[in-house]
């Protein structure tokens, strides 16, 4: 993914620039990330697909800082005159050398925020962000030193070796001078044999980027032919509608608002869950028997299933596991006899709707196997052991708590997008139970714990002692005879005092019955609980979540039980409210850094306008793409805010320098707009571009990669948008309005204004 994004972010360099410059800022890119390796290995990062991600999802973003600072060359070097190249290039690169930096802190500062993200979230994106930091940091640092240098090394027409001309130096006469002139000769040899390397290398590379180049010509001539064709249309239009659009300025800020409110009413009816669902060309299917089945017939009935689902075409591996249920992480789970699973892993490559299709199909051929309940399909999980949907009901009564789970398993059946939904609290296996009277025990002179403990002995035996047979242990059980223990009849005439006169069978001081035991008590801080568990499919959690919120709204529980949803549902609730508090942060952070780059509060107070109104782009790519607000949506939110006053920052900075030259504002804010138009639809295409393979979701993980690269080029395409038309009639509105308060008060005051009053 990162490969093709490079690809893609210099071939349209190429389209924009037509020219050798297109490579020159390639070289950032593989620069950059060689770099980030060495940064990842000393913070003890691993490669993995959030830190090889952030790396796919910057690479795009890596050359913005070198189309800006090589555009600011290349305009000065067609305006230069008769100044020296390397003058220009240091023009060039000094002029948005600052722009450039309070562009990338903006940018690595909302990664700071993720620190104090909790739960999943914070655990699953630090990688991310820090491959993200460490790259873009060394960008910047090849954009504002590599580029330069190679910019002035390509464009100079020819290369003069003149002779230093360095005054004679008599000849030594004494040792000690003859030394230093031997020295003095072999150093300047040295550094002459350096010169030639460093020149020699430097010619390689340039010829290597004029083939490449060349090469680039002739394979992109018919896209090149096309984007002449648009591109120029577009310039030539921008100046007229932006003028335009200052003189009709309400007009234009009130559609931008209506547009901004409309999004955010469509808001609600996008789907909410915490990770996107991950598939991975395997899933589970956990069986269950009625109570008391043999292991032998729990096996055969999972053969059973195992034929049925090796008859798939899609399928590739099953194994089957008799008389336990591993959860669907792998660990250990629960052992029964009258339990199982199935692992059911498809063909290489078979992943997505396949996957869901092949679930569906096996659970319509599962469904005429008599005996067995439902079965439970359930993926992998990779991020949270807990099932999609969790009901926790609470309660110290047992049989209630059994009825009021059942009951509501029921209900939650009949909610759409809901799967398997299985109450915990079943039946258990068959067990003989002891109930004594201790009235009885007490005429007869026994003791509680003395009886019980002659019944355990009788029946299930004690350790006596231990055989050793070389360097093993084996204990050595002892108990009653089989005849004696091993059926319902015979465990009532247990003798429970043994050394009585008269024999006392248990039968005469206890009721022994057969009787059903719960198959588990779960406690949750100390209390009595059951799961009401299910699985998710063509829904959101949160839809899903605020269906089983109204149905226990009108459930009648009773006293002293409480129900809560639970599972993913209340990690999702976690999540979402510190990333909430992140956004905010890095909001602030980014303004921050804007503040001291201006040494203003009001301009970037501007630039942030763009933040808000790229959420239109995020809400269209969403609602397009039929993505849901997960985790992985927010923290693209999160880098949204940094990445999409980048452009802002740039325009606004050109604004002010042209003011400060003298320039209307207007004028100011029309000349700077059309000078930065170039070099913002170009970082915009670059990143756009860079992050489409991401975005389309190809390879392992994509689910987790792709939600954040469509939100980022939504509302990076909206933030562009905003920044050629809003931003500046923001930046108008509120300048005009500083104007005229300030021409008030020096009327009022009667005074003459200071001259450095003036220019602040």
């Amino acid at each position: 993914t990162a490969m093709y994004g490079g690809i893609l972010a210099i071939l349209v360099l190429y389209l924009f620039l037509r020219n050798s410059s297109s490579l020159i800022i390639g070289v950032s890119i593989p620069i950059s990330v060689v770099t980030t390796f060495f940064f990842l290995y000393a913070f003890d990062v691993s490669l993995n697909i959030m830190s090889l991600g952030g790396l796919a999802l910057g690479i795009g973003m890596l050359v913005d800082n070198s189309i800006v600072v090589l555009e600011g060359i290349d305009r000065h070097r067609r305006r230069g005159g008769d100044k020296p190249l390397t003058e220009l290039v240091r023009l060039g690169a000094s002029e948005v050398g600052q722009a450039v930096v309070a562009a990338t802190l903006t940018t690595v500062c909302v990664f700071v925020p993720i620190v104090f993200v909790e739960g999943i979230a914070g655990q699953l994106f630090r990688d991310l962000a820090l491959a993200v930091t460490f790259s873009l940091i060394v960008a910047t640092l090849v954009a504002v030193t590599l580029i330069p240098v190679i910019s002035s090394i390509l464009h100079r027409e020819r290369d003069e070796f003149a002779d230093d001309d360095e005054p004679a130096h008599p000849a030594p006469s004494t040792p000690i001078g003859k030394v230093l002139s031997t020295g003095r000769t072999i150093w300047q040899g040295i550094g002459k044999g350096l010169g030639f390397v460093v020149t020699a290398v430097f010619y390689i590379v340039r010829w290597v980027i004029w083939t490449l180049w060349s090469v680039l010509r002739i394979v992109l001539w018919i896209p090149g032919w096309v984007f002449d064709r648009i591109f120029p249309v577009i310039q030539r239009a921008y100046p007229p509608f932006l003028r335009w659009a200052l003189n009709h300025r309400a007009l234009s800020l009130f559609t931008g608002t209506l547009v901004l409110a409309g999004s955010l009413y469509v808001v609600p009816t996008i789907g909410i869950e915490l990770i996107p669902q991950m598939s991975q060309g395997e899933f589970f299917v956990n069986v269950k028997l009625p109570v008391g089945t043999p292991l032998p017939v729990t096996e055969g009935v999972l053969n059973r299933m195992s034929d049925i689902a090796r008859d798939y075409p899609e399928v590739s591996t099953v194994y089957v596991l008799a008389g336990t249920m591993g959860q669907s992480g792998g660990n250990a789970g629960e052992e029964r006899e009258n339990i199982g699973q199935l692992h059911i892993r498809l063909q290489p490559g078979l992943r997505g709707d396949v996957e869901e299709d092949v679930m569906n199909r096996m659970r319509d051929s599962f469904e005429p196997i008599p005996g067995i309940e439902a079965p439970e399909f359930a993926r992998p999980a990779l991020f949270s052991f807990k099932n999609p949907v969790e009901v926790e009901v609470s309660g110290y009564n047992l049989t209630r708590l059994t009825e009021v789970s059942e009951d509501l398993a029921a209900e939650m059946s009949a909610v759409p997008g809901l799967t398997d939904v299985k109450a915990s609290m079943e039946g258990g296996n068959p067990e003989v139970q002891i109930l004594f009277d201790r009235r009885k025990l007490a005429n007869l002179g026994l003791n509680l714990g003395t009886v019980t403990q002659i019944v355990q002995n009788k029946v299930q035996g004690n350790v006596a002692t231990e055989l050793t047979r070389r360097d093993r242990k084996i204990d050595i059980r002892v108990w009653a005879e089989d005849e004696t223990r091993l059926s319902l009849d015979a465990i009532r005439r247990l003798v429970v005092n043994p050394e009585g006169a008269v024999p006392v069978p248990l039968a005469a001081v206890a009721e022994v019955r057969v009787a059903q035991g719960p198959s588990e008590i779960r406690r949750v801080n100390q209390q009595r609980v059951a799961i009401v568990s299910a699985g998710l499919t063509e829904r959101s959690l949160g839809d899903v979540a605020e269906d089983i919120q109204g149905i226990i709204d009108g459930f009648l529980l009773p006293i002293d039980f409480v129900v809560g949803i639970k599972g993913q549902n209340e990690e999702m609730q976690v999540a979402f409210a510190s990333l909430q508090f992140a956004i905010l942060l890095s909001v602030f952070l980014v303004y921050l850094v804007m503040a001291s780059q201006f040494e203003s509060l009001v301009h970037p107070f501007v630039i942030m306008f763009t933040f808000p109104f790229s959420i239109i782009g995020v809400v269209a790519t969403l609602v397009l793409t039929g993505q849901t607000i997960s985790v992985v949506v927010l923290i693209g939110v999160i880098m949204l805010t940094g990445i999409v006053v980048n452009n802002a920052i740039v325009l606004v900075d050109f604004i002010n320098q042209l003011r400060r030259k003298g320039a209307e504002l207007q004028d100011a804010i029309v000349e700077a707009a059309q000078t930065r138009l170039w070099p913002i639809m170009m970082t915009t295409a670059t990143t756009v571009l860079g992050l489409m393979p991401m975005a389309i979701g190809v390879g392992e993980g994509a689910e987790l990669r792709a939600p954040m690269a469509i939100t980022v080029i939504g509302g990076l395409i909206a933030g562009t948008m905003v920044t050629l038309v809003l931003v500046p009639l923001i930046y108008m509105t509120i300048e005009s309005a500083v104007e005229k308060v300030f021409s008030f008060f020096t009327r009022s005051a009667g005074q003459p204004v200071p001259q450095e009053v003036a220019e602040a």
